[in-house]
């Protein structure tokens, strides 16, 4: 059986994580953020590949091209999770699990962020756990995978 590969998605500002606002999204940088999302993919035996950008066509792009090669997908749309309707539409053309992960929590926030236009085309949304939130998606899309 070859490996299955889970696309992690990352939206537009994920690459100032480290820098932007560290009292709500915390220290640690993206590339953190990708090698815990790799461990704890490794011990389900999934294989990671990574997508950050600020562009919304872009990213759905990329989840087209995950249609063909990716068993699941794991996005932190940033700000596009408030109104992108083209990421939504993209991702519900997706057949996998898809599990929509925040450093913080939302709802806890402006009111503007309490909307996801991406949840309802997920299994699930992690949210408020900091990097945790990655490795706590990889052992949902593995448990996900699992029972498909």
């Amino acid at each position: 059986m070859s490996t299955q590969t889970v696309m992690v998605l990352s939206g537009p500002n994920l690459n100032l994580l480290g820098e932007r606002e560290p009292e709500v999204y915390g220290a640690d940088t993206l590339e953190d953020h990708m090698e815990v999302a790799r461990r704890a993919a490794a011990t389900h035996g999934l294989d990671v590949e990574h997508m950050q950008s600020n562009h919304e066509g872009e990213l759905v792009d990329a989840i087209h091209a995950a249609r063909d090669d990716c068993a699941a997908i794991v996005i932190n749309p940033g700000a596009f999770t408030h109104y992108a309707w083209a990421i939504h539409d993209a991702l519900a053309a997706f057949e996998g699990p898809v599990i929509e992960v925040h450093l913080s929590n939302p709802a806890a926030r402006e009111p503007w962020r309490h909307t996801s236009v991406v949840a309802p085309v997920a299994a699930g949304t992690i949210a408020g756990f900091g990097g945790d939130g990655y490795r706590l998606a990889m052992d949902a899309v593995a448990a996900l995978l699992a029972s498909s």
